[in-house]
């Protein structure tokens, strides 16, 4: 599928790997894709922090409609925890409201394996977290009372790359929904501290790097749809999906929303199996992305078809 056009994504669409500067808001990170691709249909796969950087996988036109499929993905940061304060914010621009001992690292270091697996963890107060129809950040800078409830998050791998105290560098892979600031806050408590992320990058989100980022100051080229990457094969790949490429009766059937027929699949492609996968693409003999099919009750049927008629 050609990337071109400014219809408003009506009938184009793809994604686009952003790297975050810090010092601005995910908001007016996105504010120039918005101006520069004539189209209000823009999304993200999870907001970064003002103070934070790193990765973000945007959507634009119709592939807005994939963003199910692209929030699951897990994501990897790399930040820098500072014990001994605790700022309201859990971060570099809020004020210090308690303060604790360092701690040496050996404490440090036993009390990391407390926070893999599966975890309770609560949201900082200062977050996009909705509450009775408010935003928690809201009711924080207005100085009403709120309390923030824990919620099971994942937290596949935490390692301590460097302590230089009252920094310590660390690396987290994570699922979607952890809140790396309320992890430093959590670790500086366990180890008898206090403690907020003074720094924080987000590295990867599934199988996009940052490495393969565009940075808003590189600037776009004439036509910025050029920069806008098609759903394809890569893409499926990155984000741990199946995928299966079938012939051009059947993507013509599947486009006009036929029941999909599991021997007209096919063997699934790609770098999983279906078989531990709810979720799979669907591609045209010539590479166009035709649909995400879903499975349930061992039954293929549709998520989004994506291409039109």
């Amino acid at each position: 599928m050609k990337n071109t056009g400014s219809d408003g994504g009506e009938t184009s669409g793809g994604y686009l790997l952003l790297h975050k500067s810090p010092g601005r808001t995910s908001f007016e990170s996105l504010g120039f894709l918005k101006k520069a691709l004539k189209t209000g249909k823009i999304g993200h796969t999870g907001t970064l922090d003002k103070f934070a950087q790193g990765l973000m996988v945007v959507l634009a036109g119709r592939a807005t409609k994939l963003m199910p499929w692209f929030v699951s993905s897990e994501k990897c940061y790399r930040g820098t925890i500072r014990f001994g304060q605790e700022t309201d914010t859990l971060d570099p621009e809020g004020t210090v409201v308690a303060e604790g001992p360092v701690p040496d690292y050996a404490r440090l270091e036993s009390v990391l394996p407390e926070f893999t697996g599966e975890i309770m963890q609560a949201p900082p107060l200062y977050s996009a977290v909705h509450i009775n129809g408010e935003r928690a950040h809201s009711l924080a800078r207005s100085g009403r009372d709120h309390t923030m409830e824990k919620r099971p998050v994942s937290v596949y791998s935490l390692d301590l790359v460097s302590y230089d105290p009252p920094f310590a560098e660390i690396t987290v892979r994570c699922s979607k929904g952890t809140y790396i600031r309320s992890l430093a806050r959590d670790i500086a408590l366990a180890a008898g501290s206090r403690g907020h992320l003074v720094s924080l990058t987000r590295t990867s989100i599934g199988g996009f790097s940052l490495e393969d980022a565009f940075a808003p100051d590189d600037g776009l080229s004439a036509d910025p749809w050029n920069a806008v990457k098609p759903i394809d094969e890569t893409a499926l790949n990155a984000l741990g999906l199946p995928w299966y490429r079938v012939d051009e009766k059947t993507a013509l059937s599947m486009v006009h929303g036929k029941p999909i027929q599991q021997d007209s699949l096919g063997t699934p492609l790609g770098n999983s199996e279906p078989g531990g996968q709810c979720a799979a693409g669907v591609f045209s003999d010539d590479g166009e992305f035709i649909a995400i099919i879903e499975k349930k009750e061992a039954t293929w049927c549709y998520g989004y078809v994506y291409a039109r008629k």
